[in-house]
């Protein structure tokens, strides 16, 4: 029986404020344990929690940004289940009224076109402590700095297929809340985490399977292989005629394999009720709107204006607006050099693949967008040939000055003067009279193939510094005249 597969993510983010949502205690990554929990974070009794108003903010732009329904009173819940690193015994949560609605988000699916993924909601929560089992012989640690930070816990419906369209929609996400500035997205630091839920179900048919749910997956590549694994499992249970448990999951990376960590709850095991001490959180047409002309140019508007604005394919317009800073890094090359598609492929092959094996961000290089900018101008006017020009790149990223400072240095100005092209073609025909002869002999339609045996000796004589162009027409030249 051919088999389809469903699947749903919660996204959780951490939004990019400077407190907490329920307390004035730090957010800040890295400090030491439990140096940023203050009493409300430690459930100390008599603590009253009080709404972080720019947490509210933070999640109405993303609304905003998904085209959603902002919902203009949003209630606060209890979620309450008993864990170690949780010192009050429930979560603060939103289930009943959410401040985000339905909203949905386009991803770009491997064949370039595009799929809308609905959104049921996005709702403010905090985000618990954490335990640390490996500080203490035969005990646990519990840290509780990241108590209390706020979270948009943001829930797909199970509109996507395939661990491929997964990483898109994940990655879209991502694009989208960093470029409103709602979270810094940095997985390695926990800012954004999902849990997947998965299930199989036969082709065609309406009826969703048992899923299950893998929990905290922390990296898009992790993402994409926990999904590949939970569905060759899934597939092999229902293949052999057995049954999927509906059960939450952990996936393990070094073994490359989800394993049980306990039974799936349902809402009514947490016995969701509104939070006593918070007020409903109000939210006016005219702040809404506010926020709204305060929005960017988003990431699918970017991509679009891209591709019209600089006639850049679909691909390249995915990944140069990938990120803002990327974006703007893009946008600043073109505005020196002047040619929209040359400078995407020196920003996607060059600069990004020293970036990744450097493993660097696009704000943290150290070649600048004038830089690379002035680099690609010395290609256009000729003064250097592309194979130089990614020597000097090399340079400009070892620090060892600009485009036409290494140029000087180094003598690699590329030779167009006609004298020294003319004798350097006439001593690679002199030095090779049989391939000149093989040439001469050739069919027209064969020479132009044979021809480039010759332009590449110019070149390797000239240290690749001949000008092309001019190489060409010379041999043209005299190898016609030996014809004659």
């Amino acid at each position: 029986m051919p088999w389809e597969t469903v699947i749903g993510l919660e996204v959780h983010v951490q939004l990019a404020t400077r407190s907490k949502i329920f307390s004035a205690a730090a957010t800040r990554f890295g400090a030491e344990p439990n140096s940023q929990a203050c009493a409300i974070d430690l459930a100390m009794p008599g603590m009253l929690p009080l709404v972080n108003a720019e947490a509210v903010r933070l999640a109405v732009l993303f609304g905003l940004g998904i085209d959603a329904e902002i919902s203009h009173r949003c209630v606060f819940d209890r979620k309450n289940y008993f864990y170690p690193d949780l010192p009050k015994g429930y979560q603060i949560s939103q289930f009943h009224q959410p401040v985000v609605g339905k909203g949905k988000v386009e991803i770009q699916k491997a064949d370039g076109s595009g799929k809308f993924i609905g959104i049921t909601r996005a709702h403010l929560e905090e985000d618990a402590g954490k335990s640390l089992h490996d500080l203490f012989q035969g005990r646990s640690g519990i840290d509780l700095n990241r108590a209390g930070t706020p979270l948009l816990e943001i829930v797909s419906e199970p509109d996507l297929s395939s661990a491929v369209e997964a990483v898109a929609y994940l990655k879209t996400i991502h694009s989208l809340v960093t470029y409103l500035g709602v979270s810094d997205g940095n997985m390695a630091e926990g800012s954004m985490r999902c849990d997947v839920n998965l299930s199989l179900r036969p082709t065609g048919t309406e009826k969703l399977g048992v899923r299950t749910e893998i929990k905290n997956v922390n990296s898009f590549r992790f993402v994409e292989k926990a999904i590949q694994v939970e569905q060759q499992r899934q597939l092999d249970i229902l293949e052999a005629g057995g049954q999927i448990e509906q059960e939450t999951r952990l996936y393990d990376p070094e073994r490359n394999e989800t394993r049980p960590m306990r039974s799936k709850e349902v809402a009514n095991d947490y016995r969701y009720f509104p939070e006593p001490d918070l007020l409903p959180v109000l939210i006016d047409r005219y702040y809404i709107e506010q926020l709204r002309d305060s929005l960017p140019e988003l990431p699918r508007q970017k991509r679009a204006r891209f591709v019209q604005d600089y006639q850049l394919s679909g691909y390249d317009a995915l990944v140069l607006s990938s990120s803002r800073e990327l974006a703007d890094y893009f946008e600043d090359v073109v505005k020196t050099c002047g040619n929209p598609k040359l400078a995407a492929n020196w920003v996607q092959v060059e600069l990004l693949g020293q970036l990744h094996r450097a493993g660097l961000e696009i704000e943290d290089s150290p070649v600048s967008a004038t830089g690379l900018g002035e680099l690609i101008t010395r290609i256009l006017d000729q003064s250097i040939s592309g194979k130089i020009a990614k020597q000097v790149f090399e340079g400009m990223w070892s620090g060892q000055g600009s485009a036409d400072q290494i140029i000087a240095a180094n003598g690699l100005q590329q030779v167009s003067d006609s004298g020294k092209l003319e004798a350097m073609v006439e001593q690679v025909i002199a030095q090779h009279p049989a391939q000149v002869e093989k040439y001469l002999a050739a069919d027209p339609g064969k020479r132009k193939k044979m021809l480039g045996f010759f332009v590449g000796q110019v070149m390797k004589a000239s240290q690749g510094q001949a000008h092309p162009q001019l190489v060409n027409e010379w041999l043209h030249r005299k190898l016609k005249a030996g014809q004659g």
